[in-house]
């Protein structure tokens, strides 16, 4: 009986190994040069595909500030800003600087490397290790949060090796892959999986342009920041450290699709920051209760539910009720893919767009506008009904009043008779929360409001710029 269980077992993976070997290079079977240069097994491939790759992935060890909360919180609702400003400030905050470190890639010969924002968001200073052991200080280029991207240069006086990437729209489910990190000074670490799905979003903290190819290969600090390679040893995602507790995401691991990597780092370069497309239209997945409702079938498409005035939709002639099934020839299946479309369509482009009115496709065509001309027209708008306009906090804002450097607005502009005037703020005072929820740019700050409902009670957390001192102020949505 044993000799027989032997058997089998030796014969079910000789066959398992086939097949496999077989899927690794199609080849085999004749008539298929790909694979000709490439390993003929797993085991080979992972190794090859290693080899190839780990001169070009890097250490990055960063400094980073932290402090403490330090605000004083007025009960109940205070019935303006000046308020609070006679009150005790609390002063038990305190900062102190810590390290971390992730892994980055090189993406061109001149020093260039492509990493997550979060590992160095924020950083003081950035070191990278190459894998030889020689050690470069690190400037940061550029970063775009809303995809996780930040590109930092090092100036090695050399030439370096620096990878190859692939086209993820290519990229299959049950594709091998493999994932390299470098995160600890000692040395890399190569860990392989297969695709286990794509285009998945929302998996992470909430991001319009979060697209993710998922794989079972767990992204730890190790990892992220690292490389996602197919077995030609081409880039076809940057890891990226999963920020949730959900069971269900247990032992998965996501990385941005390297199409998008390269659109972002190629804007980071260039600009310093991505400028993003801008339709001006607000958009609803077309469910099928959403169909039933408007009469039609359950097909790919988007309605349109609101229209930005002056917006590019509305001056292409794109109305509300319409329902937006194409974009430049491209079948829009739902919000977040029109959405990751539009945002990487430079801004004053033509676009072709198919929509459905009246059982009629009709084809218009738009010049995208851009996230910066929304953003003003909304500023605009939020002016004239708050009574403020707010810029960017200043370095020295930042040290002075013990502030984290990635939250708070310092108001520019003030109007008295408005509904922050009324409460006593002043220009240069700060703007910390608004509802609990922190405000961390003056882009922040105009989504915020206008997620506002009319009429609405708001608790502001301010910052008075004469004293320094933190409270929280309640006014109203005056519409």
């Amino acid at each position: 009986m044993k000799g027989s269980s032997n058997v089998r077992g030796f014969s079910t993976g000789l066959v398992f190994g086939l097949i496999l070997a077989l899927a690794l290079c199609p080849g085999l079977l004749g008539g298929h040069e790909a694979c000709a240069k490439e390993p003929g097994d797993l085991r080979s491939a992972i190794a090859w595909v290693a080899k190839k790759t780990k001169p070009s992935v890097v250490h990055i060890e960063v400094i980073q500030p932290q402090s403490s909360p330090n605000s004083y919180r007025v009960p109940g609702s205070a019935p303006s800003f000046g308020y609070f400003l006679e009150s005790p400030r609390v002063w038990g905050g305190f900062r102190r600087e810590f390290k971390g470190s992730g892994t980055g890639i090189i993406i061109d010969r001149q020093g260039y490397i492509l990493t997550n924002n979060h590992i160095v968001a924020g950083a003081t200073g950035i070191h990278v290790q190459l894998p030889g052991g020689e050690q470069y200080e690190g400037k940061l280029v550029g970063s775009d949060p809303p995809t996780d991207l930040a590109v930092i240069r090092i100036r090695a006086g050399r030439s370096l090796p620096c990878v190859i990437f692939g086209d993820s729209d290519k990229v299959e489910v049950g594709e091998w892959v493999v994932a390299i990190g470098h995160a600890r000074p000692s040395g890399q670490t190569v860990a392989q999986g297969i695709i286990s799905a794509e285009h998945r979003r929302g998996a992470m903290a909430p991001n319009s342009y979060m697209d993710l190819l998922q794989t079972d290969i767990p992204i730890n600090l190790s990892n992220s920041g690292g490389p996602l390679l197919n077995l030609e040893g081409k880039v076809i995602g940057i890891s990226t450290l999963l920020s949730s507790r959900s069971p269900d995401l247990e032992g998965v691991g996501f990385a941005i699709p390297s199409n998008m990597a390269l659109y972002i780092s190629k804007q980071l370069l260039e600009n310093g920051k991505v400028e993003r497309g801008w339709l001006g239209a607000s958009i609803l997945d077309l469910t099928p209760e959403v169909a039933r409702s408007l009469s039609v079938e359950k097909s790919n498409g988007v309605l349109i539910a609101d229209l930005e005035k002056r917006g590019p939709a509305e001056k292409a002639g794109i109305r509300r009720g319409d329902i937006l099934i194409s974009y430049e020839g491209k079948p829009v299946s739902d919000s977040e893919s029109l959405q990751n479309m539009v945002a990487i369509t430079p801004a004053g482009s033509l676009r072709k767009i198919k929509v459905l009115r009246q059982g009629k496709v009709r084809e218009v065509v738009v010049r995208i506008g851009s996230l910066e001309q929304a953003a003003m027209m909304r500023a605009s708008s939020i002016k004239k009904l708050l009574g403020v306009d707010v810029r960017a906090l200043t370095g020295k804002e930042v040290e002075r009043y013990d502030l984290d450097s990635r939250q708070g607005v310092a108001i520019a502009w003030l109007d008295p008779e408005g509904p922050l005037g009324r409460a006593g703020f002043e220009s240069n005072d700060m703007l910390l929360e608004i509802n609990g929820q922190q405000i961390r740019s003056p882009d922040d700050f105009v989504a915020l409001v206008k997620s506002l409902r009319p009429s609405q009670r708001v608790l502001l957390l301010g910052v008075d710029h004469r004293t320094g001192r933190t409270g929280y102020v309640q006014i109203v949505v005056p519409w």
